[in-house]
């Protein structure tokens, strides 16, 4: 007797759901398989800068230190310029978490500014912070060079919390109402020239400069936008 295969009947919803599931399955162990070698990859870019102070490490001390292969480093990452790119943006993910913390514990949002400030050039007062934080200060104008929008969108994440603090103190009448975009971007390059500044030269940074840096930001934002001679 002829055995024959009795067709099953399978409705097209059910068979999609099972397939979806089973793809689903699939991608979310790869996903999790691929931010694991992400993760350890970053992680031992952290240590070769911190260990060897300066931004280059070699690819093959990279691998060696996460514990993966030559492909997997270059499964995520085309070059090691984008590695370095994703250090710094992991980096600045990092600073924007403490500066975010320093914030919350302030008293106002002008005093939200200034912790914003103050936490921004602690960067180059700490010991322990400056050490971490010098090889990226000095290379960023070379990685944003070669990846400006890269560098750009991460910084973007540091100048959006100040400019959200200005903007506040500006509507509870703390200070003038000027241009917040601006007036964040300013206290961006003012802190960030200040620390590598400071990082580049073989003494420890000078607390009573960062001060006094401080007060100097503080007391511009409070006289509001200056009008050049000749025009309002």
């Amino acid at each position: 007797m002829e055995n024959k295969i009795l067709p099953v009947r399978v409705t097209e919803r059910g068979t999609e759901s099972l397939a979806t599931r089973a793809v689903e399955r699939a991608l979310a162990e790869r996903r999790a398989s691929y931010a694991q070698e992400v993760r350890r990859l970053l992680e031992a870019g952290f240590v070769l800068i911190r260990r060897n102070n300066q931004l280059e490490p070699r690819v093959s001390e990279v691998i060696r230190e996460a514990g993966l292969s030559n492909q997997a480093f270059y499964r995520h990452f085309p070059s090691k310029q984008a590695f370095l790119v994703a250090v710094l943006d992991e980096g600045v993910r990092v600073l924007a978490g403490y500066l975010a913390h320093r914030m919350q514990a302030a008293q106002g949002p002008l005093d939200q500014v200034r912790a914003w400030l103050v936490g921004m050039l602690e960067q180059a007062l700490d010991p322990e912070g400056a050490a971490a934080t010098r090889p990226f200060a000095l290379a960023r104008g070379r990685l944003a060079e070669a990846f400006p929008d890269e560098v750009a969108a991460s910084e973007r994440q540091l100048t959006a919390l100040v400019r959200d603090a200005i903007r506040a103190a500006a509507a509870a009448g703390e200070i003038p109402s000027g241009d917040p975009d601006r007036d964040a971007e300013t206290l961006y390059h003012l802190a960030m020239g200040w620390m590598q500044a400071r990082l580049a030269e073989p003494r420890p940074a000078d607390r009573r400069d960062a001060e006094r840096l401080v007060g100097f930001a503080m007391s511009g934002l409070a006289r509001g936008p200056c009008v050049p001679a000749g025009r309002g």
